[in-house]
């Protein structure tokens, strides 16, 4: 092909060569416009660009690259959450509780605890009328709940409390911390009335905002008397007795009694109530790796009950721990044996290892008390764990013992017959040991299943009238309101320390809408109480007292045999100090207790750790060490004796919990 312009005559013509490829030749080249040919003049256009220019596009890309990756992360994120929240509500919504909490304990929501330590159960509050009480705690447990993870703290060093509390105090207001410092987050419900009708629900509650909170109050100089002298307790007890049942202070060595490490579990939900957080967790530690059950050894229901499982349950529901909750479901297993009976009445004895259990070696009946004591506990259980065995092996002892003969006006004797299921030794009856917390769990149970179980409401009333009319007298010189004994009609003026638990009881009582003159009762024996530490030459009570009947010159209305004028550091004062003191306001009742406090510290102090029962409270220069500490030492009375000299009600609020026999505080709650 060729083009040209010719002239006549022109020397010269010019020509255009084109060369055609094997593609144009066929006719298929050219720009047509496809992918291929796009791509190569794209990437000419790319080499025909400046380095800078490559190199600044490149930038440009790669930032932006990052920037979506980013964004992607963040958005999955959110999503993710809204996800969650929106299944949980789901679930939450097809899911219909079991059991409710009357007014929602001061603690997390107890579910069902997953073995896993770190997934902790949610927390739950019903949206209180003023803002709740927030306290820190130990600062190693987490309670995660759905919308925030906080970790809970305290004071590292108790005795700077005072100092450190206010600016902790301004910290803590910008954290949205849900557990208290003293073991729950405890609504401020200042009034004294009845607990209200409006419930909760415990599985899935709904999240308490940040601005319902209220400060918490600071430790006062008693309490910290108290904090040192637990310390203290517990220095001796970790020096010499570690993870053993129980301290002898003095040859610096332990005693056995089930090999459990009794003082150790007694003592949890005081350390966590006291905000003890080192303490605490050293023994969380034992607990996770040293305390076992699975061994041949034989223990009594009723004591490994109070203070082993109360003691687990308790800090369960302070701290929200599931280790505590699996620790309880397993010894609660093991001490089911004991109901293998014919009349159902349990024995006094399981071996926990074995499976097996009996009674006593010398008898076949089981106390009265023992049998009778130990229903919170294992009703508490099967709420927590959704199976009803434990709870109705307890509740059929109690209807057996409410239709049972053989009562004197609602006093019970001392003795139950584990093959018969009767009442044995008639016609004896006191509210000292063997038959005191019998009475006691009656008010309990009532209030722990929110005052429904009327058999219980009736026993209990029935009882207290029992007791005006049998067993109180007047002492001379003081008049002094003293409960003594009935044996086969004759009444004997003796009276255990024991029985100091019933003024705290009337009280309680009263709080709940009893009669009025419980309360003015209460007062009456709680002065009676205080005058058999006033008028013995140490300050401290003995183990037993006699009454004066009879006005005799020379003579204080408090007389005590040889036998009798022991101290155990028992708890029961103190114990009626607190609920007396914490329904009245009354002052003079914790002037009462910081004497008794003093009086331990002078009298049964061990300088190398430790507290000591002693065998003579008569002798102020020779108090006759017995080189023993109870571990209700810890467990009760110095609790009872911190919240004693708190001023805050809602320390371990009395509107939501109810204290076991050992002083482990259980939720209140009723039946759906």
């Amino acid at each position: 092909m060729y083009s040209g312009a010719a002239a006549a005559g022109s020397p010269r013509r010019d020509f255009i060569s084109v060369t055609l490829g094997p593609e144009e030749a066929a006719g298929v080249g050219g720009y047509n416009n496809s992918k291929a040919w796009r791509r190569r003049s794209c990437w000419r256009k790319w080499k025909q660009l400046s380095r800078l220019q490559r190199s600044v596009i490149l930038f440009l890309f790669a930032f932006l690259a990052v920037c979506g990756v980013i964004s992607y992360t963040s958005m999955g994120e959110t999503w993710k959450s809204i996800t969650n929240k929106s299944l949980d509500d789901q679930r939450t919504e097809q899911e219909i509780p079991r059991l409710k909490l009357a007014n929602p304990a001061v603690l997390p929501a107890p579910q069902k605890a997953d073995a896993n330590h770190g997934d902790y159960p949610e927390l739950s509050l019903q949206k209180p009328p003023k803002p709740p009480h927030v306290r820190r705690g130990p600062s190693n447990l987490q309670i995660k709940a759905p919308w925030r993870d906080t970790r809970l703290k305290t004071q590292h060093d108790t005795m700077r409390a005072v100092e450190e509390l206010v600016e902790k105090d301004k910290v803590e207001k910008t954290e949205k911390s849900i557990i208290s410092w003293r073991g729950a987050v405890i609504e401020p419900d200042q009034s004294t009335e009845p607990p209200s009708s409006k419930i909760m629900e415990v599985e899935k509650p709904s999240p308490v905002e940040p601005e319902d909170k209220k400060e918490p109050m600071p430790i006062n100089e008693r309490q910290l008397a108290v904090i040192e002298a637990f310390r203290h307790a517990w220095k001796g007890y970790k020096d010499f007795a570690w993870g053993h049942d129980e301290l002898k202070p003095l040859s610096k060595s332990y005693s056995e009694w089930f090999g459990l490490g009794l003082t150790l579990i007694d003592a949890l939900d005081t350390m966590w109530i006291l905000g003890l957080k080192e303490e605490f967790e050293e023994a969380r530690k034992w607990v996770a790796n040293d305390l076992v059950f699975d061994k041949n050894v034989d223990v009594n229901l009723f004591e490994s009950t109070i203070r082993i499982l109360g003691g687990l349950l308790s800090t369960y529901h302070l701290s929200g721990d599931s280790l505590f909750l699996e620790k309880a479901k397993d010894i609660g297993n093991r001490l089911m044996p004991a109901f293998k009976t014919p009349s159902k009445i349990p024995y006094s004895d399981v071996n926990i290892g074995r499976g097996t259990a009996h009674p006593p070696r010398w008898t076949s009946d089981s106390t009265v008390a023992e049998v009778t004591s130990i229903q919170l506990e294992f009703r508490e259980l099967s709420r927590l764990t959704g199976d009803e065995k434990f709870r109705k092996a307890v509740d059929e002892v109690m209807k057996h013992v409410h239709i049972l003969s053989g009562k004197n006006d609602g006093l019970v004797p001392m003795f139950i017959n584990t093959n018969s299921g009767q009442f044995t030794h008639l016609g004896v009856y006191t509210l000292g040991a063997r038959a005191d917390s019998y009475y006691e769990y009656l008010l309990k149970q009532w209030i722990q299943g929110g005052k429904k179980e009327n058999e219980l409401l009736e026993d209990y009333m029935r009882a207290i009238e029992g007791v005006k009319k049998h067993l109180l007298q007047r002492s001379e010189p003081k008049k002094l309101t003293f409960v003594g004994e009935l044996a086969h009609g004759h009444f004997s003026a003796k009276m255990d320390h024991l029985v100091c638990f019933l003024p705290g009881t009337l009280a309680l009582g009263a709080h709940n809408g009893l009669a009025a003159d419980h309360m003015k009762l209460a007062e009456t024996l709680i002065e009676t109480c205080y005058q058999m530490y006033a008028q013995v030459e140490t300050g401290l009570s003995p183990e037993i007292v006699h009454f004066n009947l009879h006005a005799q010159k020379g003579h204080k209305d408090v007389e005590i045999k040889p036998a009798d004028r022991h101290n155990l550091l028992r708890p029961e004062t103190v114990e009626s100090l607190f609920y007396m003191y914490r329904f009245t306001g009354d002052k003079k009742y914790q002037d009462w207790g910081w004497e008794i406090l003093q009086n331990f510290n002078r009298y049964t102090r061990v300088p190398t750790g430790g507290y000591t029962s002693i065998n003579n409270v008569q002798n102020p220069s020779n108090p006759e060490p017995r080189d023993k500490m109870e571990s209700f030492f810890l467990g009760e009375t110095l609790k009872y004796m911190f919240l004693l000299f708190s001023d805050d009600i809602d320390l371990i609020n009395l509107d939501k919990y109810v204290f076991n026999t050992e002083a482990h505080p259980l939720p209140i709650w009723v039946p759906a």
